[in-house]
């Protein structure tokens, strides 16, 4: 069996907006928006996206909760350029976690989601 993080035969600590999409619309990923609740209301969550403030007291509990309920499943963190998803990222790999992987871009950056016209749910 390959790693959960493996791409198109290597390993990958990071997917596109699109690749993350296109994951999330198989089945095969978790897309999680770490931002916060004023920039979800902002630009909105990428469709398919759990919202979940990575500032927010237990918010590693809560990811530990949803590797749990998604077994098998790699976790794509978004956020607003791409920088926090991918520091969090190499945190959290450095903690024994190989499943999770970075969106390129975040929501914002160049060949993030808004610019590559994904689309997106309005949050409340």
């Amino acid at each position: 069996m390959l790693p959960a993080n493996f791409v198109s035969g290597q390993a990958t600590s990071s997917l596109s907006a699109r690749e993350a999409h296109d994951a999330v619309r198989a089945g095969t990923v978790v897309l999680l928006d770490i931002r916060t609740p004023e920039e979800w209301r902002d630009t909105g969550l990428a469709v398919g996206a759990i919202a979940l403030d990575a500032e927010t007291p237990g918010f590693e509990v809560r990811l530990a909760g949803l590797r749990l309920d998604h077994r098998g499943k790699r976790i794509a963190l978004i956020d607003r350029s791409g920088g926090l998803s991918s520091s969090l990222r190499t945190k959290l790999a450095g903690r024994g976690w190989r499943e999770i992987v970075a969106v390129r871009g975040g929501m914002l950056g160049p060949g993030g989601w808004l610019a590559e016209k994904l689309p997106v749910t309005p949050y409340p």
